[in-house]
């Protein structure tokens, strides 16, 4: 059975090339919204995090219905650290629409997400977005395109795919972009035509894969995928397998069937061959799960999603100021948090320690992680974090480590600091082209090696460098890197900061606090330029006596603390530190909270 009334389709893309702004518009010229209805911008990224980061972090199903046919369309993440939901979504679809800035052309993240898709042998549309850039490189874009999938070996058909220029701001597209677009019309005729109908056995037994899940308060788990062969009928029993990690067959019942129409889920009594449906009443369905008729049990084959980077320790706080802020504090909430985590993120894995209040946590990033913990302390728990670290292996005896492939694109008179931090972080200057009055700079650096750069770059380029990174693989190991080459300032008792006392400190480096905050001993309260750790005092308050003297009345002027994001808390963080997270703040503290201790343990390893 061929389903020509249907198409599924994901759109693929770097980061920030506009997949969910081209998202709305199709939704928009769709008729999926009133003429009067107030849309927000960005619609399908409904989470708040994305809507404050601007970035799309979880892969969102959505429909329209044009020419008499209904197009799925999954709206996929375009940074590296979720990547892990760009390879699972693939397998729902047939297709897919591939953008490209027409300024910045391909990026890291495109030649990951179009190497996944020529692997499933999926039809590719290419399109060039943003057409309306005062700097669009329209031509020398769409030859780099070309140039990628030759150089990822696509075949005759998938190198030609048909081009498209796009500027989903403006709501338009055309097939020749000397010719100004009218709306979206050409993509949708595009899609109809290029992109195959799904096609399978309808009257076979039932096998459905489930590339997602959600949760529904009321409903509870919410698994997603598309129907491989066959019809799922709601009320209908099942039998839940898995093609991968062994688990018994077990019987079970679709309790309610949905389609999703727009942005809702609209039940419905069945479903048919290449639908994409929601279903819920299976507690403990997972993701790679499959869905069989009682009749024949076959499983299908899963995407093998990439492994782990970066690892991190999640603790139950034991700072002195524990408990007072959180909802959520014990190692038995950490622990159920962290593994029902697991139900929906394939990318991540959380291993249980000797401790019982610590778990290790790993991820494919340190944006991945902290997502992750910033979802928590929002949701009200209380815990603490470590330094996050690379995950080593031993390949053939070696010691191996994770490598990045770094793109940096600087103006030319940065090119300098750029290349002497990469020196120091072992980065290997892979490639070097001028792009107009910037140059585009390509490394090899250790993952490790990364870890603190971000804000160097930042500053060495004055804000104007552009830095992407994609995984590339493990080689031997590098040797030491130093992580940072700058020390902390250290509260020296617990109390309420004083004016007087960070008046003082400030002397020694730059604050992280202000007047009033309260701080503890162990507590990292600012950033010393020596490379080395100093004990401040900056509870101390200035003694007040009866005598009079010149200046002693005039004010403290003290300097703009510096505020941390979460990431840059992380990326702060020496070996010894640990960050406190909690849903009304976050404090950088040091693992021993007590500096004598500090000092024997610094003394101890010098004498040994």
């Amino acid at each position: 059975m061929i389903r020509t009334d249907l198409r599924n389709i994901a759109i693929i893309a770097h980061v920030d090339h506009g997949k969910t702004t081209l998202v709305d518009g199709m939704l928009k010229q769709s008729g999926t919204f009133r003429e009067n209805q107030q849309v927000a911008t960005c619609v399908m990224d409904s989470g708040d995090l994305e809507r404050e980061r601007g970035i799309t972090i979880l892969a969102k199903n959505t429909s329209i219905h044009y020419g008499g046919v209904k197009i799925n369309i999954i709206d996929t993440p375009g940074h590296a650290d979720f990547s892990g939901e760009v390879e699972r979504v693939l397998k729902m679809v047939n297709g897919v629409v591939l953008l490209v800035d027409a300024a910045e052309g391909p990026m890291p993240q495109t030649r990951f997400v179009v190497e996944k898709a020529l692997s499933l042998g999926l039809k590719i549309i290419i399109v060039v977005n943003k057409i309306d850039r005062p700097d669009a490189r329209l031509d020398e874009v769409a030859d780099e395109v070309l140039e990628l999938l030759l150089d990822l070996d696509a075949t005759d058909e998938q190198l030609a795919s048909p081009i498209l220029y796009c500027s989903g701001k403006k709501g338009t597209a055309t097939t020749d972009y000397h010719i100004e677009g009218v709306d979206l019309k050409p993509l949708f005729d595009t899609i109809l035509n290029y992109i195959p109908a799904p096609e399978g056995d309808a009257d076979g037994e039932l096998q459905l894969l489930v590339s997602a899940i959600s949760y529904d308060d009321y409903v509870g788990r919410i698994g997603i995928g598309r129907i491989e062969r066959g019809r799922v009928d709601m009320a209908k029993e099942v039998v839940v397998c898995d093609y991968h990690s062994g688990i018994s067959p077990f019987k079970s019942k679709i309790v309610n069937l949905f389609q999703i129409e727009g942005l809702k889920r609209v039940p419905v009594e069945n479903a048919y061959v290449g639908d994409i449906v929601c279903f819920s009443g299976i507690d403990n369905i997972t993701i790679g799960n499959t869905i069989c008729s009682p009749a024949k049990i076959e499983p299908v084959p899963f995407v093998k999603i990439g492994e782990p980077t970066i690892e991190m320790n999640f603790l139950v706080n034991d700072s002195p100021f524990a408990g007072k802020e959180g909802k959520y504090v014990t190692s038995r909430h950490l622990r159920d948090r962290l593994f029902r985590e697991l139900k929906k993120d394939v990318s991540l894995r959380v291993y249980q320690t000797d401790s019982p209040d610590t778990f290790k946590v790993c991820g494919r990033g340190e944006m991945h992680l902290s997502i992750l913990i910033e979802t928590m302390r929002r949701e009200g728990y209380e815990f603490s974090v470590s330094t996050p670290k690379v995950i080593f292996k031993t390949i053939d005896g070696e010691k191996c480590e994770p490598m990045e492939r770094l793109y940096i694109d600087v103006p030319a008179d940065c090119v300098g600091p750029v290349m002497e931090r990469m020196g120091l972080r072992k980065g290997e200057l892979l490639n070097m082209n001028p792009v107009g009055s910037r140059i585009r700079l390509e490394f090899k650096v250790p993952a490790r090696g990364l870890f603190g750069f971000k804000n160097e770059f930042l500053t060495d380029t004055k804000g104007e460098g552009v830095m992407n990174q994609l995984f590339d693989g493990y080689a031997p190991y590098k040797g030491p890197i130093q992580r940072r080459y700058t020390g902390s300032l250290v509260a020296y008792e617990t109390g309420e900061a004083a004016t007087y006392g960070l008046f003082n400190a400030q002397e020694r480096g730059q604050l992280f606090i202000t007047p009033q905050t309260m701080v503890y001993e162990g507590m990292v309260v600012g950033m010393s330029p020596k490379n080395e750790d100093i004990r401040v005092n900056v509870c101390k308050r200035k003694h007040v006596t009866n005598m009079r003297a010149a200046g002693s009345d005039e004010a403290l002027r003290l300097n703009t603390p510096r505020r941390f994001s979460l990431e840059e808390a992380l990326e702060f963080l020496g070996d010894d530190e640990m960050l406190e997270v909690t849903p009304q703040n976050i404090r950088i503290r040091k693992v021993i909270l007590s500096g004598e201790q500090r000092m024997k343990l610094a003394y101890g390893k010098k004498d040994n």
